[in-house]
């Protein structure tokens, strides 16, 4: 029997320009062999500004997006890669744009009935100078993921984060600034229902050694615990099935995302913090274990996303 991707040019796009390249490389080598164990043969390429030259030299039939954060997973490449028509995997030009604009993307959920913490954007240099709201709260770049410059500022600090006004920050002049919202860190992926998908996988309850959900914690070995199926209530477990959902369709959003959330076990208070339309693909990552608890393995998981892809999104 044949593979079911033989024969079959896939590029994989991986690393790019964004402060995510590095776990980037790691996504998109893992997702590189699973098409090839699948018989497909793989062109890897590294994108950067190059990338509509390489990708019309090697004219491949699909493109497998491993890229994460700015530029890969904001609709600047879905663009690139619409202009050259060639079919690709997770979300389009707009849904991408959107999700990646936590205050947009906020508005759009919040219209939609998707429960979303409050907050909004300041300039850096004024949530610097003092504070926008009484700590406890979180501030964090605007358009960024992997937890990349968040920062917490605890009830009873003195000053709010000197970094937001240092000369080399390189992420935006706005920053959202949001309540912190206490209890559980859960996440749910979905495989879009729309496309022949199984909708949400499940909940996780994901809790991170160093008692924050930052980057070595997402991404370090050993770094965070991931409880599947998470141990809460069953009705606020279907409401995150329900919110997750929910949130993929009203930003549009194709293939897989995984939704970010916090439980307040004691005032019982579920909120949706961001949706990823490019989770991470690594042996860490939640949405390929939350598949795999569904009984879809990383290559069976890797072939739907394939097999999704289209042009346009």
């Amino acid at each position: 029997m044949p593979a079911p991707l033989a024969g079959r040019h896939i590029a994989v796009l991986l690393g790019g320009l964004s402060p995510e390249r590095q776990i980037s490389l790691v996504s998109g080598e893992a997702c590189a062999k699973a098409l090839e164990s699948l018989g497909a043969r793989v062109s890897r390429i590294d994108a950067g500004r190059d990338l509509a030259a390489a990708l019309a030299k090697l004219k491949p039939e699909i493109v497998f997006n491993a890229l994460h954060g700015e530029w890969g997973e904001d609709g600047c490449v879905q663009g690139v890669l619409e202009t050259l028509a060639i079919p690709y995997t997770h979300s389009g030009v707009l849904a991408s744009a959107l999700a990646m604009d936590k205050a947009k993307a906020k508005a759009v959920l919040a219209a939609a009935g998707v429960i979303v913490p409050g907050g909004g954007l300041y300039d850096r240099h004024v949530a610097a100078a003092e504070h926008v709201m009484p700590p406890p709260y979180v501030v964090k770049p605007n358009a960024q993921g992997s937890s990349v410059g968040v920062f917490l500022v605890f009830e009873g600090a003195n000053r709010p984060p000197q970094d937001l006004a240092r000369d080399d920050w390189a992420f935006g002049e706005q920053v959202m600034i949001e309540p912190y919202i206490a209890g559980k860190e859960l996440a749910v992926a979905v495989m879009d229902p729309a496309a022949g998908g199984v909708g949400a996988l499940g909940v996780t309850d994901i809790q991170p050694h160093t008692g924050f959900y930052d980057y070595e914690a997402k991404y370090g070995e050993g770094g965070s615990i991931h409880v599947i199926p998470a141990d809460i209530p069953p009705h606020a477990y279907a409401a995150a099935l329900a919110q997750a959902e929910l949130a993929h369709s009203a930003l549009g959003c194709r293939g897989v995302t995984r939704s970010d959330f916090r439980y307040d076990d004691i005032k019982d208070e579920l909120v949706l913090l961001e949706v990823n339309t490019q989770p991470g693909m690594t042996p860490t990552s939640l949405a390929p274990e939350q598949a795999a608890a569904r009984g879809v393995d990383f290559e069976q998981l890797v072939l739907w996303m394939v097999e999704d892809a289209s042009c346009p999104r």
